[in-house]
């Protein structure tokens, strides 16, 4: 396989790490971890309604399932593109 598919690889790897951590950190904490120590734990009326947290979650699993095969992609071109000894 070309190098290219590696490249695109890595740099959908870096957008996609990027990305899912920032939607876990809009996750709403459910109270009693580390959310609730620094002031999570104070409701807010901009905290959306239950679609906009499906639609959170849905998009948090996307992101997380093109992460995880970016990653089993890459793993497989290495294999593939280093000479075994």
């Amino acid at each position: 396989m070309p190098i290219a598919f590696a490249y695109t690889l890595v740099v959908l790897l870096i957008i996609t790490s990027i990305l899912l951590t920032l939607l876990i950190l809009l996750h709403r904490g459910k109270g009693g971890g580390m959310s609730s120590m620094f002031g999570g734990g104070v409701t807010s009326s901009l905290s959306g309604s239950s679609v906009a947290e499906k639609n959170l979650d849905r998009y948090t699993v996307l992101v997380g399932v093109v992460w995880f095969a970016c990653i089993v992609g890459l793993a497989l071109w290495l294999r593939t593109a280093l000479p075994s000894s």
